[in-house]
C-alpha cells in the first residue's frame, strides 16, 4: 500500500492488518506515533464474518470512518431473529431495545478490511502488503523488533520498534513464541458454509437481521451480504461431525432440510459459491503480554461465533491496546501496568461472552432464562433491571467498558 519503510525505526509495528490491526494501528497513528503494519496478504481478500454488532460502531466514529461505512451501501442489521429455546419459534430482538444505535451492518470483509487498513493508512500509518513476518528480533530477553520479507525478496529485511503488537489471527505469528493457547474443549465446533442468490427474506419487523436456528445436532446461520444473497452455514461440535460419516456439503444440505425458517429462505435460491470449513475455535491465550510485545484481536482470543462477536472483540481489544500503548509510549516506566489493565478488560470481554455462549448453547431453556443470565452478568447497560434489555446489549456488545476499567483500577496497586 505505501513504499517500504525507511527509516526502520518506528514506535510501534502492528503484524498483522484485519480489523484489530488496523483498528490499534489507525488509532495510534491518529494520535502522532509512528507505525508499521506489515500485511502478509494484499487486500482485498476474502474472510469470513460478515455480521457486525453495534458494540463497535463507537470506535468507527473514533476512527472517522461512520459515514463511509453508510456509503458503501451494506445491509443493515437491525437486530438478531432466534429460533431458539424450548418452545422452538421463531422471536426477535432489535438493537434499538438497548439504546445507542439501532443498526449495524453485514458486510463483505474483502472490502471492510480494505476499508480499515486503508484508513489506518490515511491516518498516517505505513502499511506493506505481502509482507511475512518471519521471526522477532528479541534482545536481552525482550522483543525488540521483527524480521520479514516483502513478496519475493530473498533477504530478509529488519524494523524495530518499542513495541510489538501480535494481530496475525489465528497465526499467532509472534505471541505463539512466548505463550500457549488454552482450547474451550466443550466448543471446539467446526462450520460449514457458502452463498445463495435468490433468497426470500424474513418476515416484516425483521429484515436484515441475521437468523440463528437451532437444527439437530447444531444450528444455522443465514446472513444478508447482498440483495437476495445470503452466507450461509451450519455449525456443530467436531466430534459430530466426524460421526456424521458424511462430507461438509452433504451434511450441510442436510441440516437446511432439517430446518423451519432457513428451509423457507432458501425455498427458491440456488448455491453461487465455493463450500468452505474451519474448526477449533475457542481458545485464549495463557498470556495477553510480554516484554516488548502485546496480542490483539485472533491472536490474542476467540470466542465462538453464535452471536456474531469476532470483528467486535478485535476491534475493542483494538481501542484498549491502542490506549494502553498511546500512554506507555509517553510514560515507559508505566508499561506493565498499562498492559495489564489492558489484559485483565480483554480477558473479562472474553470470559464474560465465553461464559455467556455456554450457557445460551442449552437450547432447551425458557427464553426468559436467557433474558436472566445476561442480567446477571451486569456488565450490559446501565438498565440492567430489565432482563430483555440487558440480553440485547450483551449479544449487542454494548459493554460498559469503563466502568470495566475503572473496576480493574481499584483493583490494581496504584502506579509509581
Amino acid at each position: 500500500m505505501t513504499a517500504l519503510p525507511e527509516p526502520t525505526e518506528h514506535d510501534v509495528i502492528v503484524v498483522g492488518g484485519g480489523p484489530a490491526g488496523s483498528v490499534t494501528a489507525g488509532l495510534l497513528a491518529q494520535r502522532g506515533r509512528r507505525v508499521l503494519v506489515l500485511e502478509r496478504e494484499r487486500f482485498p481478500r476474502y474472510h469470513i464474518g460478515e455480521s457486525l454488532i453495534t458494540g463497535m460502531l463507537s470506535v468507527m466514529e473514533e476512527l472517522g470512518l461512520s459515514e463511509r461505512l453508510e456509503a458503501m451501501g451494506f445491509p443493515r442489521k437491525y437486530g438478531v431473529s432466534l429460533v431458539w429455546g424450548r418452545d422452538k419459534q421463531l422471536w426477535n430482538v432489535r438493537f434499538a431495545e438497548a439504546g445507542g444505535y439501532e443498526y449495524s451492518f453485514h458486510v463483505r470483509r474483502a472490502e471492510y478490511d480494505q476499508l480499515l487498513l486503508t484508513r489506518a493508512a490515511e491516518l498516517g500509518a505505513t502499511v506493506v502488503e505481502e509482507a511475512t513476518v518471519k521471526e522477532a528480533v528479541v534482545e536481552d530477553g525482550r522483543v525488540v523488533g521483527v524480521r520479514y520479507l516483502v513478496a519475493d525478496d530473498a533477504a530478509p529485511r529488519e524494523a524495530r520498534a518499542r513495541l510489538v503488537i501480535d494481530a496475525s489471527g489465528q497465526a499467532r505469528t509472534i505471541a505463539r513464541r512466548f505463550t500457549q493457547v488454552r482450547w474451550d474443549d466443550d466448543l471446539r465446533n467446526i462450520a460449514v458454509w457458502t452463498y445463495f442468490q435468490g433468497c426470500g427474506s424474513l418476515p416484516a419487523g425483521q429484515v436484515g437481521n441475521i437468523l440463528v436456528e437451532q437444527v439437530p445436532d447444531g444450528w444455522v446461520w443465514a446472513i444478508p451480504v447482498d440483495e437476495g444473497r445470503l452466507s450461509v452455514g451450519y455449525v456443530t461440535a467436531t466430534a459430530k461431525f466426524a460421526a456424521a460419516g458424511v462430507e461438509g456439503p452433504q451434511l450441510f444440505r442436510r441440516k437446511v432440510a432439517e430446518s423451519r425458517e432457513l428451509k423457507a429462505l432458501l425455498a427458491d435460491a440456488h448455491e453461487d459459491d465455493a463450500f468452505r470449513t474451519t474448526r477449533d475455535w475457542s481458545y485464549v491465550s495463557e498470556h495477553f503480554h510480554g516484554a516488548g510485545w502485546a496480542a490483539v484481536g485472533d491472536a490474542a482470543a476467540f470466542i465462538d461465533p453464535l452471536f456474531s462477536t469476532g470483528v467486535w472483540l478485535g476491534t475493542m481489544a483494538g481501542w484498549l491496546l491502542a490506549n494502553a500503548v498511546d500512554e506507555l509510549l509517553s510514560h515507559p516506566d508505566r508499561e506493565g501496568r498499562l498492559l495489564t489493565r489492558y489484559a485483565k478488560a480483554y480477558r473479562q470481554l472474553v470470559d464474560d461472552m465465553s461464559q455467556y455462549v455456554r450457557f445460551f448453547y442449552d437450547s432447551e431453556r425458557e427464553r426468559e432464562d436467557y433474558f436472566q443470565r445476561a442480567q446477571a452478568l451486569q456488565r450490559t447497560t446501565q438498565d440492567v433491571g430489565q432482563p430483555r434489555v440487558a440480553f440485547v446489549a450483551t449479544i449487542a456488545g454494548i459493554a460498559a467498558l469503563r466502568t470495566l476499567l475503572d473496576a480493574i483500577d481499584e483493583e490494581m496497586p496504584a502506579a509509581a
